[in-house]
């Protein structure tokens, strides 16, 4: 769990809360902390009350987007930190077209962790 800067901010588009991502999984707040500890998300701190956040196109109808958990892995052992894979995933790409992130809630999973992977070599 990290601050976010102004850069990362501006790029993801819309953020949720813990409690209601708690809400839309149905689950208790604790077991979302546990998700972020475990890196199956990525909580950052925004906001006056510096609230921990999570982008919101990393959960699609009450679950995590699929193939998330496993990319962030890939970026994780790529070396990348939090920021940098917040970077990463709503960058636009000219070549996917637009972003990881997009592509990811797209089902087009595939050839984003094979970027991911390419990041490494």
């Amino acid at each position: 769990m990290t601050e976010i800067d102004a850069n990362i901010d501006a790029l993801v588009p819309a953020w949720l809360y813990l409690p209601d991502i708690s809400e839309k999984f149905d689950i208790e707040v604790t077991r979302v902390r546990q998700l972020v500890r475990e890196g199956q998300l990525i909580a950052v701190r925004r906001g006056e009350n510096r609230a921990l956040q999570v982008p919101a196109a990393f959960i699609d109808d009450g679950q995590i987007v699929k193939g998330l958990v496993g990319l962030l892995t890939v970026l994780r052992d790529d070396g990348f930190s939090d920021e940098e894979m917040l970077e990463w995933l709503f960058t636009p790409d000219e070549t996917l077209p637009g972003t990881p992130a997009q592509a990811l809630s797209e089902n087009r999973g595939t050839e984003v962790k094979r970027r991911a992977q390419a990041l490494a070599l």
